[in-house]
């Protein structure tokens, strides 16, 4: 079987090394981002709110440093604002913490504002113009929804024609485009909803349990799957109605190696990959 290996991308600058990484992103720019904290967190040890660190790093190698005060986000989420600022969110809420699911950040690591976008988020990725894209597990039923920087629902995939959209398994936000791949059916999802001619574009998919997914003008790479295939990269075609597989290989890191325990960011027609320690970000880009 082809293996495809990742392209070294970013790195965590290694003064940075002995903090704890909460999480890490790459945003729709480009840029990589981890989200610290000096230490991590402990079962049955409330530690929040907290202060934490974004290290920023840039596709030219340049390097920021964001305070954050204050952070209440368990196992977070986050990502940068295309004003320099942040949103950081915790993926599972109890209710009385509803209101205070979201926080945004200014440029300067201050609050701004909070707001909720409900539970299980199981993906959050900004696009260009600076709406927010939430998409839930199955602990959730709403499935893919934007939101503005000031908490107004902006776009929700309630009444769209997604076949069996139970749990986004797999979200690339870029420009101000979202490409979706979701449980149970796994059809490719195309969604623009400024768009007032079709805004949501569905294609009969085979391949199942896709974890991320890259779209480069009519052709598509699924990363991931169920057991065996946790590394798989399967690529095809978009037709008029579905995706026609035409190969299947094996994504790994750059020295060949498997991938470990991983996270996955997709944009547009790349799909980033971090393993363990998370100090570093891999590409793999369909265009290439």
């Amino acid at each position: 079987m082809q293996k495809t290996a990742l392209v070294p991308y970013a790195h965590l600058p290694r003064a940075h090394h002995h903090r704890h990484v909460l999480t890490s992103t790459v945003d729709v720019f480009g840029t990589a981002h981890w989200l610290l904290a000096e230490r991590a967190p402990q079962r049955g040890v409330e530690l929040l709110p907290f202060d934490a660190l974004i290290v920023s790093v840039d596709p030219d190698g340049n390097v920021e440093l964001t305070e954050l005060s204050a952070v209440r986000a368990r196992w977070p989420h986050f990502d940068r604002l295309p004003d320099g600022g942040f949103v950081v969110a915790t993926s599972r809420t109890r209710r009385h913490e509803d209101a205070n699911q979201v926080q945004i950040f200014d440029a300067l690591g201050r609050e701004t504002s909070s707001f909720s976008v409900g539970d299980a988020i199981e993906h959050l990725l900004v696009d260009e113009s600076g709406q927010i894209w939430v998409g839930h597990f199955d602990e959730n039923p709403a499935g893919i929804r934007r939101w503005s920087a000031t908490g107004q629902l902006t776009w929700t995939s309630d009444g769209a024609p997604i076949p069996g959209l139970f749990d986004c398994y797999a979200l690339n936000v870029s420009g101000t485009t979202a490409w979706a791949c979701p449980y149970t059916d796994f059809p490719l999802v195309e969604i623009r909803p400024d768009r007032t001619d079709r805004p949501v574009r569905v294609w009969a998919n085979r391949v199942r349990g896709a974890k991320a997914v890259a779209v480069h003008g009519e052709r598509v790479a699924f990363y991931g799957g169920y057991g065996k295939e946790r590394d798989r990269l399967a690529h095809g075609d978009i037709t008029e109605r579905s995706v026609e597989p035409t190969d299947v290989g094996l994504l790994t890191l750059p020295d060949g190696h498997a991938l470990g325990r991983r996270r996955v960011v997709g944009r547009g027609s790349r799909i980033y990959v971090q393993t363990e320690p998370f100090t570093a970000w891999g590409v793999f880009d369909l265009s290439s």
